[in-house]
């Protein structure tokens, strides 16, 4: 009898307990706000809004206003500093530090100990639980799992307090007996210098029986590529035979799969998408044939839902989950068992259905282009190229768009930064294609380039290889959960990445 047949009995506790998410969505998200508030009801924050009157979701609402993180940033600053009962009972020790903004400054997200037990390590446990429910025949703790995570921060680092990439927080604080079935090492795993960190990675486990991978899909395949440089085979399964799933999450896996399958050409291959953040563990792919997500109802998380056409404004609508639609943006609003209340997560999501509720993730509240009323989303960028891609056998490495307001003939367009692996056959049959199946995806779009009276057709330039990535090291942001921002509704970022652009390719024509 295989190791993982044993250790999968351990979960069909779980795997009975995850029906109750098909029809009692409702219930058990009233549960979970009521254990929070009675929870917190002491704290600072918690005396100042109510919460030991608090009986319903309509007190809740009432007394609490939607927060940025900004306007919690000050009590977060106090817990910080070993301040006790601020935003959660107690002293929260454990900060992630959040890539999540498109500029230089840091957020750090409070992750107490409830946090990471109730949410972030049940999001993982749950995700195996949904794993081997779905795939009975799996092998995967016969092996060994390679996770792939950040680091410490220790320049941030307070008396009282801890700093690091989320993924670094999990594997410090991990139960030892799963670093039993992990790799790499510990001291590896947190190492800062991602380069040196991949190249480490690739040495210590590329003798080890691999059957699983968990990470964000672009520092996993920096990964991947030095294993297969240090072992000269083609592909991953000549490495590590018995390698079985992915477990993805942090960017769109869209851009990557094409370069996965290349690399795993092995039928038994499987792919599972989860969406965690500093903020808490939120959803999972629990059909493989169905790429929506199954959000996670009875963590120590409180879900409200903004609609996208409201958001920005002074009093906007803001409902429960049980007051969402299908087919409609929202902004995500989360209270957490580590003190985030009612807080803007930044991202935006549409349900694909409910009981269960699903949905899938189309972009964040700041990555979209509406510079002349289009809207943009991740999800529609997604969704073109993969089209362009397809048509044209192209693979898109990274990429990055941003509004050209008016150029000097007096044009407004959208200007698209693209990296290739590899290069379309034809690069203007390319970039037609994809402005043809945005306006086919959006219509807002579509309308703002009728006739090219608004907007002219888009721009694609290519990018040399490694721009992004060396964008990233200059920012201090390579490797660990950080990402590219795909979409800007100004040219910040696009005109630092067309300087760096510029000034590669001038060297080379000299």
């Amino acid at each position: 009898m295989s190791l993982t047949s044993i250790v999968s009995k351990l979960f069909v506790p779980r795997q009975r307990d995850l029906q109750r998410h098909i029809n009692g969505g409702e219930e058990l998200q009233r549960q979970v706000l009521a254990r929070l508030v009675e929870a917190a009801k002491d704290t600072q924050y918690g005396r100042n809004h109510l919460f030991g009157a608090t009986r319903t979701y309509e007190d809740f609402a009432r007394n609490t206003p939607v927060n940025t993180y900004e306007e919690l940033k000050g009590d977060i600053d106090r817990m910080r500093h070993g301040e006790r009962d601020v935003l959660w009972p107690g002293h929260v020790r454990w900060f992630a530090k959040s890539s999540g903004t498109t500029n230089d400054k840091s957020k750090f997200i409070p992750v107490s100990a409830e946090g990471l037990r109730d949410t972030h390590y049940r999001g993982g446990q749950d995700c195996v639980a949904m794993y081997l429910g779905n795939n009975p025949r799996s092998r995967m703790f016969d092996g060994k799992g390679l996770i792939l995570g950040g680091s410490h921060a220790p320049n941030y680092n307070l008396p009282g307090s801890l700093v690091g990439d989320l993924s670094a927080i999990l594997i410090e604080n991990i139960n030892p007996l799963v670093n039993l079935v992990r790799v790499p090492k510990k001291q590896t795993a947190l190492l800062a210098d991602f380069e040196v960190k991949r190249d480490r990675i690739a040495r210590e486990t590329i003798g080890k029986n691999v059957t699983n991978l968990s990470g964000v899909p672009s520092w996993m395949l920096s990964v991947l590529s030095r294993v297969m440089e240090l072992s000269g085979k083609e592909h991953l399964e000549e490495v590590w035979p018995n390698v079985e799933v992915f477990f993805h999450g942090g960017v769109a896996f869209t851009p990557y799969r094409s370069r996965y399958e290349q690399l795993i050409t092995s039928p038994d291959m499987h792919y599972m998408e989860t969406y965690n953040a500093s903020e808490g563990f939120f959803g999972l792919q629990s059909d493989p044939a169905d790429k929506s997500m199954l959000l996670m109802l009875d963590y120590g998380v409180f879900y409200e839902f903004i609609p996208m056409d409201e958001f920005g404004r002074e009093n906007p609508t803001v409902v429960p989950l049980w007051g969402v639609e299908t087919g409609r943006n929202y902004a995500m609003v989360i209270s957490t068992s580590s003190g985030l209340w009612r807080y803007v997560l930044g991202d935006t999501v549409s349900f694909t259905q409910t009981n269960p509720y699903k949905f899938i993730i189309t972009g964040r509240t700041k990555c979209f282009i509406n510079a002349f009323g289009e809207e943009l989303i991740v999800d529609n960028a997604e969704k073109g190229l993969a089209y362009a891609c397809a048509e044209t056998g192209a693979e898109v490495a990274d990429y990055t768009a941003a509004p050209v307001f008016m150029d000097g003939n007096a044009k407004c367009r959208h200007q698209w930064l693209v990296e290739f692996a590899r290069p379309p056959r034809d690069l203007d049959e390319f970039v037609r294609l994809l402005d043809t199946r945005l306006q086919q995806l959006n219509s807002d779009y579509e309308a703002k380039r009728y006739k090219d009276i608004t907007l002219q057709h888009l721009e694609v330039i290519v990018a040399r290889a490694d721009l992004f990535n060396d964008w990233l090291r200059l920012k201090g942001k390579l490797g660990g959960q950080h990402k590219i921002p795909r979409l800007a509704n100004n040219r910040d970022i696009m005109d630092q990445l067309l300087r760096m652009n510029a000034v590669t390719n001038n060297k080379q024509d000299q």
